[in-house]
């Protein structure tokens, strides 16, 4: 079809994120606890980790795989933010309002919006690929697959719970957008589906900022992707909310051009894991030693904060939006008197003076 980038040869293992080496995988299964389950890093995480690439023990913590609310409330400094399961299931039942037709209601959305000359899809035209696999490397090699041949046969599809992978400081992640819409084209479109309301075509600006910034990981994380596919991933991405307060969907783009070049820079300066694993003490680890019941945490609190605080922390007030473990790190940056509890502007300020007592 004319004007859709032409094809590129299939490289080997394409779609295959890169995994890393036996020690270092199993280095970090010594960090999380032998019998624990990795805690997976979601796009929200990556986001909020990319916002304060200098935190050493988030970088490692996040690629480790460790839970770090379970950890923070082991440590009797519990996390004071998190999506309500009122609000998840509301977010749940939202999206799968948006998606009862087959994508048809998406597709709709995202045309209108761009209101560039191109025909509307055809009803039933929509084709929405089965992205079943076994594991997260599976389904991500399938998402690649499907992405390749809806960019072949050139017409919308939706691909539904994608999965896709980004390398973090030498460590895989694997991420599951809410949806993808391959234009016919051959480009394609992140959809964000948010349950927060657009009242009168507008709705709150951080919480807008907050899923751009998520959304700009899923954008990374497919260029990789597209490049083998003879694909573009385009800077604008859909997001869908609740029209005033009912549940009819409305949406508007959002440009993530800044969001990802931010991204993208502040990834490419995190410490690679195996280099600061390679810092800590021999068997250091932050397993909870959990009972039998699965919940009861039998590691004496005295180790854990002594594992945690092996790790250099870097922080900010901001993280309190941001991190399970920022309650705990702000006491301790109190407890040393240092002035990043004050902000980063003051702490910039500042230069040499690093603590209150010498201010």
């Amino acid at each position: 079809m004319a004007g859709r980038p032409a094809r590129q040869p299939e490289a080997a293992g394409a779609g295959r994120p890169p995994r890393p080496g036996k020690a270092l995988r199993q280095r970090l299964a010594e960090l999380r606890g032998p019998a624990t389950t990795p805690h997976p890093l979601d796009a929200r995480a990556l986001a909020a980790l990319a916002a304060n690439p200098g935190c050493r023990r988030r970088a490692l913590l996040d690629g480790a795989g460790v839970d770090k609310l379970a950890l923070a409330q082991a440590l009797g400094s519990p996390a004071a933010f998190g999506q309500s399961q009122f609000a998840h299931q509301r977010g749940n039942t939202f999206e799968a309002r948006v998606k009862a037709d087959g994508g048809q209601a998406l597709t709709r959305l995202l045309h209108e919006r761009l209101r560039d000359g191109s025909p509307a899809p055809e009803p039933g035209t929509t084709t929405v690929p089965d992205l079943t696999a076994a594991g997260p490397q599976g389904r991500t090699a399938r998402t690649a697959l499907a992405l390749r041949e809806a960019t072949a046969a050139g017409g919308w599809a939706l691909l539904d719970h994608p999965m896709v992978s980004l390398d973090i400081a030498g460590s895989p992640a694997f991420l599951e957008p809410d949806a993808v819409v391959v234009h016919p084209d051959g480009s394609w479109t992140v959809i964000e589906i948010k349950s927060f309301p657009m009242v009168d075509g507008s709705a709150d600006p951080a919480k807008v900022g907050a899923a751009a910034r998520q959304a700009a990981v899923y954008a990374l994380a497919l260029d990789r992707v597209a490049a083998l596919a003879g694909a573009r991933v385009r800077h604008e991405v859909l997001l869908v909310c609740p029209k005033d307060f009912s549940n009819l969907p409305t949406a508007e783009l959002v440009d993530v051009r800044k969001q990802l070049a931010v991204t993208r820079r502040q990834l490419t300066r995190l410490t690679r894991i195996e280099e600061i694993a390679a810092t800590l003490p021999d068997g250091l680890t932050f397993d909870l030693r959990l009972a039998d019941d699965g919940r009861t945490v039998t590691r004496p609190v005295e180790e854990l904060r002594a594992a945690v605080d092996a790790v250099d922390a870097a922080y900010a007030p901001e993280c309190l939006s941001a991190c399970e473990l920022a309650v705990h790190c702000r006491a301790r940056c109190r407890a040393a008197g240092g002035v990043e509890s004050l902000g980063r502007g003051v702490r910039g300020e500042l230069g040499g003076l690093t603590t209150v007592e010498a201010v």
